[in-house]
């Protein structure tokens, strides 16, 4: 059975003070705090901003037994010029290094938006960039379901690349539930199923949800079953409005 690490993505979240955070918690305690509860969490400022070494080496040393998923920045996966986007890639592969060497980074996210569809061209796109991060374990999250093919899969496998298994609402135009494994690693994102929100509202409402403890039990099940061949399954909640990844996390640790 594959080690299991349950984390959430984000943890700098101002609301998760009194409910998660001691009240009176300051944001320079947030890591330290987080990681007595946690093994893992997965980082989402790189997303906004190009992450640099000697910060991330900083966030090591404030938590040194916490392990490391970064989401790949938007200039990789959601602004793509491809005059640009080698120089980026290899700037972000830098500063992920120190924990690399430090054993301590799971995974860079490469998380693509709806639009980024199974094309030729981004097909190629793809290739491209596995190549250049080639050096570090990669996870794909595809929100396009034209990704969902025998083809991605087989491909991720030979470049011993993670599929992300996405947990969302199941409605027009989302990906399905797919649990597969196609690198040692198994990575899982919960983002909660709030259909009504989903489509053209803010993250706070897109991912305000509660998940019940019947629907924690089921994908606890998923889960399992996908540890059987794994080596690894890193787990991240993503509903993060008013603490409730925090909660669900708990909850699926003791069901687990």
């Amino acid at each position: 059975m594959a080690e299991i690490l349950i984390g959430t993505s984000g943890y700098s979240y101002p609301d998760w003070v009194g409910s998660f955070y001691p009240e009176g918690s300051r944001s320079e305690e947030f890591l330290s705090l987080y990681a007595q509860s946690f093994e893992t969490v997965e980082l989402n400022f790189s997303f906004y901003r190009m992450p640099q070494g000697a910060q991330l080496a900083l966030m090591h040393q404030e938590a040194p037994k916490l392990r490391f998923s970064l989401k790949a920045h938007q200039s990789l996966t959601h602004t793509i010029d491809p005059s640009t986007y080698k120089s980026s890639a290899s700037t972000f592969a830098q500063a992920v290094e120190p924990l690399a060497a430090e054993g301590v980074l799971l995974a860079v996210l490469l998380q693509f938006p709806p639009s980024f569809a199974y094309t030729v061209d981004h097909r190629y796109y793809l290739d491209s960039l596995i190549n250049i991060l080639s050096h570090l374990p990669l996870a794909v999250e595809f929100r396009s379901p034209s990704w969902f093919n025998k083809q991605t899969l087989d491909g991720l496998k030979k470049r011993r690349v993670s599929f992300v298994s996405v947990d969302l609402p199941q409605i027009a135009g989302t990906p399905p539930l797919l649990d597969v494994r196609t690198a040692d690693l198994g990575y899982v994102r919960l983002h909660g199923r709030n259909k009504e929100a989903w489509w053209g509202s803010s993250d706070n409402k897109r991912y305000d949800y509660l998940y019940s403890t019947g629907e924690l039990d089921s994908i606890a099940r998923r889960i399992t079953a996908l540890a059987e061949d794994a080596k690894r399954i890193a787990v991240y909640f993503n509903n993060h409005h008013r603490g409730q990844a925090v909660k669900n996390a708990q909850v699926l640790k003791t069901l687990l």
